[in-house]
Formats: structure tokens, sequence, C-alpha cells
């Protein structure tokens, strides 16, 4: 059905105010868009892009630490944070304490503070400032090995060697505790060193050597 002249101007006018609607609504969204770019903008001033130098994490501070190991006093600036153990091995380069758990379980990590069986991963520096701390390395005489390095070879009492510095520095413990006097005893005082390689009876075999005890 065609339509006649006054409908054709109804739609004329309809579609007339449709667009003009439109058109409000593109200069309500511009005049919004632009009354918000000053703040957007005065954002951007207020919060800028952290640089370089801010995001750079301030040195920590460091303590003056005496560590007298093996009779030779060594100097040094830590931070309180640092191990017994890290210090030893990154600070002196006594690499022959190992590394195990680092969580005390292991016992690979064992050496002596003023005579006393201790896990310097779970020792601080500063805690040994001071004291008289004795590694594997200070065991021996020059050539002449601690009479529990000569028992762990002759006994055989390692396998892959990881654990042994520890295992001999806790021996050396024990016999100045004197408390160990028969294979129970020997294995209870041992029990917080760790063989991964399960050398235990060559092990006891080896201390009781140490003590003067026959196998």
């Amino acid at each position: 059905m065609e339509k006649g002249p006054k409908q054709d101007a109804a739609s004329t006018v309809a579609d007339s105010d449709q667009q003009l609607s439109r058109r409000e609504v593109l200069v309500a969204l511009a005049t919004v868009g632009a009354a918000a770019a000053p703040l957007l903008s005065a954002g951007a001033v207020e919060a800028p892009l952290p640089t370089t130098q801010s995001a750079t994490t301030a040195p920590a501070s460091t303590v003056k630490v005496m560590l007298r190991v093996n009779g030779i006093e060594h100097p040094l600036d830590l931070e309180p944070r640092v191990t017994l153990l890290d210090a030893l091995r990154e600070h002196l380069g006594m690499t022959g304490t190992k590394k195990g758990c680092d969580h005390g379980q292991c016992g690979a990590c064992t050496v002596l503070v003023n005579g006393r069986r201790v896990n310097s991963c779970l020792t601080l520096a500063v805690m040994a400032s001071g004291k008289s701390i004795t590694t594997i390395e200070g065991l021996a005489k020059g050539d002449e090995l601690h009479p529990l390095q000569a028992a762990f070879i002759e006994q055989d009492a390692f396998q892959c060697g990881y654990c042994t510095p520890g295992q001999i520095c806790s021996a050396v413990g024990l016999l100045s505790e004197g408390h160990a006097t028969t294979d129970d005893d020997i294995r209870q005082e041992m029990c917080g060193n760790i063989c991964r390689c399960g050398a235990y009876p060559n092990i006891v075999a080896a201390v009781k050597q140490a003590m003067g005890l026959r196998s």
C-alpha cells in the first residue's frame, strides 16, 4: 500500500527526531570525555611510572664479625642474616663444610664451636663471633691426619663422601663429650648426621677405632 503525502511527512519528522537524538548522545559523550581528560592527565602527573632508581632495593646494613676459624681470625663485614655455613663457604672459601638440607636435618654442615657440635646452617655468623670454630680443614696437623680421619679411611666409612666432613666433626665432638661407650651409644649420639649411602656400620666402626674400642 502506497504512502500518502501526510504519511511521508510524518516519517520524515520521526527520522529527523531519531537522528537528532543520536547527535545529542554523541555530543554528550564528547562533552564528558573532554571534561575527564584534564583529570586523567593530572593523575598521570601525580603517579609517574617507577624509575630504575626507585625500584632498586637499598643495600642491607652490615655488622662487623670476627670469626676465629681453625686458630686464624677473620674480620668480616656481614649482613646479620648470614649463616655461619655461608660465611665459611662463600666469604672464607672453606668449602669442606657441606651444605646439605640447609634446614638442620642432615648434619652435613656440622662444625665445632668452642668444642661443641653445631649445625652451621642454623647458626648465624654473628652468634659465633669471637668464638673458636673448628672445621674439617682444621683437624689435621699438617700431613698428620686426625685419628678420626684416619679411622674413617681405614674402616671405609664413606662412599660418596658428601656427608663425611660433618660426620667426622660430629664424631670429634662425640669423643670430647665422653658419653658414648657402646655401639648403641654411638648410633644415638651420631643420629643427627645422615649418610644417604648407608655407611652406618662402617661409621660406627671408625668411631670405635678412634675411641680405642674393639669392634
